[in-house]
């Protein structure tokens, strides 16, 4: 089957849509079959879509007569795709969970119905029956919309982010630029180094723009592969008010007590241990080299510093089946962490796993439902979520909290509501301009080596940026 489109604009929507149902479908400009705004689609000579989304259409065009034309845009593509979704529902038998739904944000589609007037009530419902997603899947954004109660909007507040780029060796799932320690061992005092130098000119900019930091996360990679003195250096550079500072401490074998205690002492609240999995057979193939032993001892070690600790595992994992995944949500039950996260497995390119996909369990769907099920009877609460191409089944990630305990970093992240001034190597920060309603983002270099050849260049863009 192919589909072209006369409106380059929307070409890449059309194949996001295509690409749920046929994976292997690719974008190519090749003759073929014609698909307009009037959307005449005809396969195998039988099945014409004309008739099959005229009525949408028609609603479609009533709307635009009193919408800007940034509206008009959205309504266009809106029922593009919600009509090209329902034909290939009809031709292939199969539906979807987030229905014709193909960002990585359906919160912000729920969002931007509130906006245009429609009671949070009824965002369930509306998501059924405008976008076809299921009603679980519905459910949890109305429910992720009610936890997220921390959202200000207000263009002086920011968020700071700091990258650091290493791991100690790859996940066969991962596609981040971030180097294996041992590659880069040699540049990383440089790249620490330069990274102050970034750190000390956003203090300055900080204060000559009057922004008020909220939240501070610093990601990776894994920055808990520094030593203990490198992460002094790194903290000493960063001493705002705040009382929410995360820092991912992601791989197990990289924790300390040494460590631990540095980042007590520099105001440190959240870390994350993400074990990924509590089974040794598949962390072995996934390419980690921690032992269920070491995961254990670092979180017993985080407790002792009063940390809040987030946990992360995946759903679908090379070679996991259902009652290995239901093992690891009954076990991180039983240590009650304070956040957990479930990814669905999305084969990235630039991944290990995107030129040797993995014969993966085929009720990947029943792990994230038992997740959901296991973490809100607890007394989880799901609060931020987002989707990624490629996942199994078109399913989602979704951030579960203990009550009281939600990273408003991560729904300022998700949602877009917060700018964020991001420093290091493959960070990109994100104004956020409110009264207008738009984002503009500034991406740093994001090799080390790259980075520090243009530390200076990079901190004038940033000054030009904000």
């Amino acid at each position: 089957m192919i589909i072209k489109t006369n409106t380059e604009e929307f070409k890449n929507d059309i194949y996001d849509v295509m690409h749920m149902f046929f994976p292997e479908s690719v974008l190519g400009e090749d003759d073929g079959i014609l698909l307009t705004h009037e959307m005449t689609l005809i396969e195998n000579k039988e099945e014409n879509l004309f008739e099959f989304g005229k009525e949408v259409l028609k609603e479609t065009k009533e709307l635009q007569k009193t919408q800007s034309e940034l509206k008009k845009k959205k309504y266009i593509k809106r029922n593009l795709k919600l009509v090209l979704y329902k034909l290939l529902v009809k031709v292939t038998g199969k539906s979807m969970p987030w229905g014709c739904l193909t960002g990585i944000r359906p919160t912000k589609v729920a969002y931007d119905l509130i906006e245009d007037g429609l009671n949070p009530l009824f965002v369930k419902e509306t998501l059924m029956k405008d976008f076809l997603v299921s009603e679980q899947k519905a459910k949890l954004v109305s429910r992720i919309i009610a936890n997220q109660n921390c959202i200000i909007k207000n263009d002086k507040l920011v968020n700071l982010y700091i990258n650091i780029p290493v791991c100690p060796s790859r996940c066969s799932y991962c596609s981040f630029i971030s180097s294996e320690y041992d590659k880069v061992k040699n540049i990383i005092p440089e790249y620490l180094s330069n990274l102050v130098k970034e750190l000390r000119a956003v203090k300055e900019l900080v204060m000559k723009k009057a922004y008020v930091i909220r939240a501070i996360y610093i990601g990776g990679g894994t920055p808990s592969v520094l030593t203990a003195e490198q992460l002094k250096m790194l903290l000493d550079e960063i001493n705002y008010p705040i009382s929410e500072f995360t820092v991912e401490c992601g791989r197990p074998d990289t924790i300390t007590e040494e460590k631990l205690k540095v980042l007590k002492n520099y105001g440190v609240t959240r870390i994350s241990i993400n074990p990924q999995t509590f089974s040794l057979k598949t962390l072995k193939i996934i390419g980690r080299k921690h032992s269920i032993k070491e995961v254990l001892e670092a979180y017993k070690l985080a407790l002792k510093y009063d940390f809040n600790v987030n946990m992360d595992f995946i759903a679908g994992l090379p070679g996991e089946k259902l009652p290995t995944f239901k093992k690891n949500i009954d076990t991180v039950l039983e240590l009650s962490p304070d956040n957990v996260t479930v990814h669905t497995l999305s084969i990235k390119h630039g991944s290990i796993l995107f030129n040797n996909p993995p014969d993966t369990e085929k009720n990947v769907a029943k792990m994230v439902d038992y997740a959901y099920s296991k973490l809100t009877a607890d007394g989880y609460l799901p609060y931020y979520m987002y989707r990624q191409k490629n996942q199994i089944e078109g399913l989602e990630n979704v951030g579960y909290s203990k009550k009281g305990k939600i990273c408003t970093f991560n729904i300022d992240s998700m949602e877009e509501t917060c700018s964020i001034i991001a420093c290091g190597a493959g960070a990109i920060s994100k104004r956020v301009f409110q009264l207008e309603n738009r984002i503009e983002r500034l991406a740093n270099p994001k090799f080390l080596s790259d980075y520090n050849e243009r530390i200076n260049e990079i901190i004038e863009k940033k000054y030009t940026f904000f």
